[in-house]
């Protein structure tokens, strides 16, 4: 049998990422990140009807730094996956096809996101009295 030249994909050391590309692998990954984040609101509202000693203990966890930055991450998640969504939803409807708008929205729903994130944090310390 004679072998039969094919054409190789490209691989990680050829390809070079785009910007829609690791949107797509972000949006992935956010939604990986939002699905384990419920179990740990499954934990906190299991430990809250366990008593107050064991939602003390939940409280200590996700007030302590690693707790807070999984919680921002998980902020951060929710807004990229919402805002990702709704840019996927104007593709859906044959919106912002061309390399000029899909650059301009990518780069729009990681602002979005980053300022929906760092304004909830806000909101909710001054709502805690904390600022």
């Amino acid at each position: 049998m004679a072998t039969v030249k094919r054409p190789l994909s490209p691989h990680l050391q050829i390809y070079r990422p785009q910007i829609t590309s690791i949107l797509s692998i972000l949006h992935r990954l956010t939604g990986v990140a939002l699905a384990a984040g419920a179990f740990g609101l499954a934990y906190w509202l299991a430990a809250a009807a366990y008593g107050p000693e064991s939602f003390a203990r939940a409280n200590v966890l996700f007030a302590s730094w690693f707790g807070r930055l999984a919680l921002f991450g998980m902020t951060f998640a929710f807004f990229y996956h919402f805002a990702n969504g709704i840019r996927h939803l104007a593709w859906d409807s044959g919106i912002g096809f061309e390399m000029k708008s899909l650059r301009l929205s990518g780069l729009l729903v990681v602002l979005v996101s980053l300022a929906l994130t760092v304004a909830a944090w806000i909101a909710a310390y001054a709502a805690a009295g904390k600022l």
